[in-house]
């Protein structure tokens, strides 16, 4: 999905506090990866769980990924997906952020999205290698704004990969073998045999 990059002031008196959202996720990863070698995997996902779990629409995001197959599942299972996926997310997390070379975070702006949702555009700055550019969907929840997607350089949906990844495993193979996979995915994260490929 393309994004506008023209960004406008805020137009809702809330919307600094979904800019405040992800910029208060960014200074917890900043922090995980500062103390990354001390904190080892374990440590920055302990580090990260409560944070994620605070700033991003879990349920809606579960939901989302596997399409109508969410509907094809009792409840006992939608939830144990809810919690297969929250724990998939944080330990990629704590898998991409293992390390730091002098990066920071900056937020460019923001703007209105569809369906009652904002747009919060950022760049991460790396001494090292090529900025990147995330941009972040936030919805509004009865708790506050919260995260439901990442873009990254603006155009490619985090979520929409893991709904075409998720929902044609659910779709082909079951719901026991989807979960199978993922926690084959958690497993390599904690053995640190995690591979790129892995976390994409």
């Amino acid at each position: 999905m393309a994004l506008a990059l023209a960004f406008t002031p805020a137009v809702r008196g809330d919307e600094p506090a979904a800019t405040q959202t992800v910029e208060t996720l960014h200074t917890a990863l900043l922090g995980v990866m500062k103390d990354a070698d001390a904190l080892g995997y374990q440590g920055r996902y302990d580090r990260l769980a409560p944070v994620l779990k605070a700033h991003f629409d879990f349920p809606f995001m579960a939901r989302f990924v596997l399409g109508p197959g969410w509907q094809t599942l009792a409840p006992p299972d939608q939830q144990r997906w809810l919690e297969t996926f929250e724990r998939i997310t944080i330990a990629t997390y704590a898998w991409r952020f293992k390390g730091y070379t002098g990066e920071s975070f900056k937020t460019l702006g923001q703007e209105p999205a569809g369906q009652d949702t904002l747009f919060v555009r950022t760049v991460v700055d790396r001494t090292d290698a090529e900025d990147v550019e995330l941009t972040y969907r936030l919805r509004k929840t009865d708790a506050g704004w919260r995260i439901i997607d990442i873009y990254q350089k603006g155009t490619i949906s985090e979520l929409a990969l893991r709904r075409s990844e998720y929902s044609a495993v659910l779709k082909r193979d079951g719901f026991e073998r989807l979960l199978e996979t993922v926690n084959a995915k958690l497993a390599a994260y904690a053995a640190g045999t995690a591979t790129e490929t892995d976390a994409e």
